[in-house]
């Protein structure tokens, strides 16, 4: 039975490769309707395995997962006409256009945009008549994309979507992801680039070693990070003539200040630096961004399993 608030939901979701190994390890998670949601995790954590099984593309070892309302690879056939996917890496008949290449997949899938409307989505129009083989790296993800687009999908998979492309070019899909998401299209995105999850990202899952060890939206998972303040002392001011509370990492007269409360840690030495006539060169404060939390994190989870196997 489908439901109006969740359109993709896994529980205790596992899969098993030969010889044992277990790439996703029991995890739970739910994406809304018209949501945005982003799975991270480094290099082998899980992500490609977990939305392989989230797609239909392989059946779980275990667990649970409904795709508007469905299992996605036991009833594929009802499931697969309302979603979209853009894998990591297509596999396209080097010799055809780009507009071959669309009319060819738009024959296969139900309810196609037309191939023009397809090709100026992604930016592809004024090479619609180049052979998929003369296409860049970056080109080749939009027609990637193009083709996950076709059907006006429900749900959309992104895994790894901007890989290759420039910085223009990563812009413009970001502004067309938000775009289908204004339209109502559910998203899960998958990717390496952090900025790309902050930006666009109303909730995310960061995973490591098969498992999800955060979850929230962008702000709530860098919440319980600690913000930075960095600044240079005059020559001849200690760091010692710091506010107790405000001493912290010291490499000569760069200083660095980790604090969970940024306003008032930034407040209390701008008046120590105010009363005291010093002058704070280069200074710098800023919350944690996404990108610090997710090392920190990643870190701190190696760490620990290190520790425990010594």
């Amino acid at each position: 039975m489908e439901t109006d608030e969740y359109v993709i939901e896994a529980g205790e979701l596992r899969r098993s490769y030969a010889g044992g190994f277990e790439a996703v390890s029991g995890i739970t998670l739910s994406v809304a309707r018209g949501e945005l949601f982003a799975l991270l995790g480094t290099n082998g954590a899980g992500k490609t395995s977990t939305v392989e099984l989230l797609e239909g593309l392989a059946a779980p070892s275990g667990g649970t997962v409904r795709v508007l309302g469905r299992d996605p690879y036991r009833e594929r056939a009802a499931v697969r006409p309302r979603i979209g996917v853009m894998l990591q890496e297509g596999g396209f008949p080097s010799d055809l256009t780009v507009t071959e290449t669309v009319r060819m997949w738009a024959g296969c899938t139900s309810g196609a945009r037309p191939v023009g409307e397809a090709l100026e989505l992604v930016g592809l129009g004024a090479r619609s008549r180049v052979r998929v083989k003369q296409l860049s790296g970056g080109e080749r993800r939009r027609l990637d994309l193009a083709l996950a687009l076709l059907g006006r999908p429900e749900v959309l998979f992104l895994d790894e979507p901007t890989t290759g492309l420039d910085a223009e070019g990563r812009r413009d899909t970001w502004e067309l992801v938000r775009e289908l998401r204004a339209d109502g299209t559910t998203v899960l995105l998958t990717t390496h680039y952090l900025e790309e999850a902050e930006s666009l990202a109303d909730r995310l899952a960061i995973m490591h070693q098969g498992r999800i060890v955060a979850t929230g939206s962008p702000a709530e998972v860098t919440a319980s990070r600690p913000a930075r303040i960095r600044f240079l002392l005059p020559q001849g001011v200690p760091a010692g003539r710091l506010p107790l509370a405000l001493r912290a990492a010291a490499e000569g007269r760069r200083i660095e200040v980790r604090t969970h409360e940024l306003q008032r840690s930034l407040g209390e030495l701008l008046r120590w630096a105010e009363e005291s006539g010093v002058q704070l060169e280069g200074l710098d404060a800023r919350s944690a961004s996404l990108e610090e939390a997710f090392l920190d994190i990643a870190q701190s989870r190696t760490h620990t399993e290190t520790a425990g196997a010594l």
